[in-house]
């Protein structure tokens, strides 16, 4: 069995892509007894293994490393061209040029070279599954190999993996479904059930889990763990920016919806003005998406920009707190 179940304390802390979840912080959750994950999405393999290599440095305990599978989307360069055109009076106001789409695959096979060749505990995969031999060659390593899920019919897919990541609607952030789609959003409990009727694998639950009270419920519904991404977002060692951890608290923003207004792939935060305004139009064709709007968050959010930036929140996000990641471990742990 994976060492998910001989865990200390039942949370693995979400791989939260785009610079948020930094060593410190894997480092912090691994060693209150944890799981802490790093996120090797927008990076190079050089990058991801100067963060690996930082990690080390910082705790002795296992972590984990997230990866993204290649982007498998069908792009219609027409309709990235029609949002671009959309979004030109955005970037005339930040000062800033529009992104131009580039490499698709997230450096994927040199990142799976890398890991083989130095592994970590735990490798988890969004946006779909890796072949069977490479399942194969991370177990050979001693990995534990997990699948993001969010539906039965991928976790039968994935059955080769080690455990699943069950992510239900209530996730913040990108959804990890094999495909580029919005149909199906189930909330993690249904889809608890659904997914330990199909497959015989442990199951890790993710979804707006925000208090003892939400693992302990997805505990006893059969996870042997809770992943949680937003309780961790304004915690010192977290590495999102000052806009996104103030807009958390900030009354002005009430609630989160799914967009693909900032990337080209379903993922859930809080609803400002950019989300409101351009999600029905934005196409679903990642990573140009993300490429496009890359220019327009960067500048957002440096010049203290809540509502052009992207803010990834879970549904729970009104629990997240700033104390220390080995406090909230403590406090969501039941």
């Amino acid at each position: 069995m994976p060492d998910f179940v001989r865990l200390e304390r039942p949370i693995v802390q979400a791989p939260m892509a785009g610079g948020t979840s930094t060593p410190a912080l894997a480092a912090a959750v691994s060693d209150a007894g944890g799981a802490g994950f790093l996120a090797a999405g927008y990076k190079t393999a050089a990058a991801m293994r100067e963060e690996i290599a930082a990690t080390r440095r910082l705790t002795s305990r296992p972590f984990g490393m997230n990866l993204f599978m290649p982007s498998s989307d069908d792009i219609d360069p027409g309709a990235v061209d029609a949002y671009r055109q959309r979004l030109e009076p955005e970037a005339e106001r930040l000062g800033v040029g529009l992104g131009v789409p580039s490499k698709r695959d997230d450096d994927y096979d040199a990142k799976v070279v890398a890991l083989l060749a130095d592994p970590v505990a735990y490798a988890s995969f969004t946006f779909g599954c890796p072949t069977p031999d490479v399942i194969r060659a991370f177990q050979d390593r001693g990995m534990t190999v997990i699948v993001t899920v969010t539906s039965a019919d991928e976790a039968r897919a994935a059955s080769a993996a080690d455990a699943l990541c069950v992510q239900g609607s209530e996730a913040g952030a990108h959804r990890g479904s094999f495909a580029n789609t919005l149909d199906d959003l189930l909330g993690v409990r249904e889809l608890l059930r659904l997914v330990r009727a199909a497959v015989p694998l442990p199951l890790i639950a993710a979804g707006g889990l925000a208090t003892s009270e939400d693992v302990a419920e997805v505990l006893s519904l059969g996870a042997i763990a809770a992943q949680v991404g937003t309780g961790f977002l304004r915690c010192p060692e977290s590495g999102a920016g000052e806009v996104h951890k103030a807009a958390l608290t900030d009354p002005r923003f009430t609630s989160t919806a799914m967009t693909r207004a900032f990337s080209g792939r379903p993922a859930r935060g809080l609803v400002n003005r950019f989300l409101a305004e351009h999600s029905e139009f934005a196409p679903a064709a990642y990573p140009d998406v993300h490429y496009l709007t890359s220019p327009l968050r960067k500048a957002a959010a440096a010049q203290g920009d809540p509502d052009t930036v992207n803010l990834w929140a879970g549904e729970g996000f009104r629990q997240a707190t700033d104390a220390p990641a080995a406090e909230i471990v403590a406090a969501l742990t039941p």
